[in-house]
């Protein structure tokens, strides 16, 4: 059994819970982070030092894993559980997805955090127009560039679904989902088609069909 904790509306959480699903893993979440608590206590705090979410805790004996991190939880769920379908075992392929991965993590989350936190998370009264519009403007860029990207093929890293898909699945579920009275996104066709095949998927049940919050 596969345990996974965090609360789902941590983009984080998302990209776990949606990996698990995606490979027909059995798991069990337990709600932890924000208004859950949890992650100072010191049955968490030993699993993860940093009390953030998500943590897993994955197989038993010798085989047991414990990890956090969600892009590298993902990695090691595609690793351990997709007998090479998600987890491309030639290292051009292999390293084009962790390129992505990483891409989201450095780059893309960091562009596009602080309008989702003033438009979803934070009141009327107390946003700050500066940093919404810094965030659109740095956003719609990467947005741009990787509508040009799937412009020359279906998925993230190549023709088919890897893990790459996921965790910038999962940024595009948030800038997607803003509040329309707030904000209208440009067209980018080839970046909605994608997204429309991800959203397609079974795995992304509970995970992408979510509203923000």
């Amino acid at each position: 059994m596969l345990n996974i904790w965090g609360r789902i509306s941590s983009i984080n959480v998302r990209k776990v819970v949606w990996c698990a699903q995606e490979l027909g893993l059995d798991f069990q979440r337990t709600e932890a982070g924000g208004q859950f608590g949890v992650v100072q206590t010191p049955e968490y705090l030993a699993l993860n030092p940093n009390a953030m979410v998500p943590t897993i805790d994955d197989g038993e004996g010798s085989e047991r894993v414990t990890l956090w991190e969600s892009n590298v939880i993902v990695r090691y769920l595609c690793a351990r559980h997709s007998h090479g379908k998600f987890y491309p075992s030639e290292l051009p392929a292999r390293f084009d997805a962790e390129r992505w991965m990483d891409w989201q993590q450095t780059t893309l989350n960091r562009a596009s955090r602080d309008a989702f936190v003033q438009w979803v998370r934070t009141l009327p009264a107390e946003r700050e127009p500066a940093l919404i519009a810094a965030s659109v403007h740095t956003s719609e860029a990467l947005f741009a560039m990787l509508d040009a990207h799937l412009a020359r093929q279906p998925f993230m890293a190549g023709d088919r679904f890897t893990m790459a898909d996921i965790p910038i699945g999962c940024e595009a579920h948030r800038w997607f989902g803003l509040p329309p009275a707030e904000y209208q996104r440009p067209s980018w066709p080839n970046l909605e088609r994608w997204y429309g095949e991800l959203i397609s998927r079974p795995g992304t049940r509970g995970v992408l069909d979510l509203p923000l919050e």
